[in-house]
């Protein structure tokens, strides 16, 4: 497949591009700015995933395109103008989209609550990235168009071990001994697993250990 990622130089974009390398396919890694922090092998494109047009343009061609984006600190609620502006992008060139987006929106199987309301998950310092995650993920229901998948990590995400095992889930968080976790390698295991054999179409599903 040829694979375009949108936020290749961060911590997920980073590991999906180099699972998706290491199974043998070809990807493009769009980033802001000129940086070496990428895998080896990567072709690189220099973009704004929050211009609709430059979305179209470089996603054009493409088998499916994945997003990895995050907003600065203090600026989150561009996490929503940006996946706005790559809905709209991937839809005019017809290619696929997998947002990697965040827990918030997720029930607590324990209390009914989303993950957004329970304090167990979710302290006052990560309120804004939550928030804007939960409106990212109801930006992509509202979505009619495009192609979509919208990625719910579990509570915990932090680089760590890849094993190449997950458990899945669609609504609720994945909870294990009290704890809900994935490491960043295996989430990007199960975003290439998805992208190579797709199961989910404008819905959600989660992942987690």
């Amino acid at each position: 497949m040829r694979l375009i990622i949108f936020g290749a130089a961060g911590s997920v974009g980073y590991r999906t591009a180099a699972e998706a390398l290491e199974r043998g396919h070809e990807v493009t890694a769009v980033v802001r700015r000129p940086t070496d922090q990428l895998p080896q092998g990567v072709k690189v494109e220099i973009g704004d995933a929050a211009d609709p047009a430059q979305v179209a343009g470089l996603s054009a061609g493409h088998d499916a395109a994945v997003s990895a984006i995050r907003a600065p600190a203090g600026r989150e609620h561009e996490q929503v103008d940006a996946t706005d502006a790559l809905l709209k992008g991937v839809a005019e060139a017809s290619v696929r989209l997998l947002i990697v987006g965040g827990a918030a929106t997720l029930k607590v199987p324990d209390s009914g609550k989303l993950v957004l309301e329970d304090a167990r998950y979710i302290s006052e310092e990560w309120r804004a990235v939550a928030e804007a995650s939960a409106a990212q993920h109801y930006r992509c229901i509202a979505e009619q168009t495009a192609d979509w998948t919208y990625l719910s990590p579990p509570a915990n995400l932090e680089p760590g071990e890849r094993t190449g095992r997950y458990r899945k889930g669609t609504d609720d968080l994945l909870v294990t001994d009290g704890t809900s976790r994935i490491s960043v390698e295996d989430l990007a295991v199960a975003v290439v697993d998805e992208l190579e054999n797709p199961a989910h179409h404008r819905t959600r599903f989660t992942v987690a250990h």
